[in-house]
């Protein structure tokens, strides 16, 4: 989903809120066969310029995708700056990359879990899967 903007904080029942972080919405999975892929909303390819994010999610169970956003923390703050900086590094620059200014994937939905389809399962059981992994 995508985060809108709203006027009034307060939720209609069943809705659940999440805060917008400063950074980029991304798409990441592992296929059984050990392929990944790290993808911008617009279906960028965001793996070659944050390559510590790409190491991470062939870490993540086989056929298992999460939604998040991927940011940059810099002097105790969210650093978008350098996050836009980062995604036009490629090879030794985005190497350099990952030890200036490190990225970080802040997860807060999971679409699919060990060859499992969730996309139909209420939120709030997909956010507790998420939360137990």
């Amino acid at each position: 989903m995508r985060a809108v903007p709203v006027n009034d904080p307060a939720l209609p029942a069943g809705w659940a809120a999440q805060p917008k972080w400063d950074g980029y919405r991304a798409l990441a999975g592992r296929w059984a066969d050990g392929r990944v892929a790290v993808r911008s909303r617009h279906g960028s390819d965001l793996a070659r310029a944050f390559p510590e994010i790409e190491e991470a999610v062939r870490r993540l169970p086989d056929d298992t995708a999460v939604d998040g956003e991927l940011i940059v923390w810099a002097a105790g703050r969210l650093a978008f700056e350098h996050l836009q900086q980062r995604m036009h590094h490629r090879g030794a620059a985005a190497a350099r990359a990952t030890v200036e200014f490190p990225t970080h994937m802040v997860a807060f939905d999971l679409p699919r879990v060990h060859g499992s389809d969730l996309t139909g399962r209420p939120f709030s059981e997909r956010y507790a899967a998420l939360d137990e992994g």
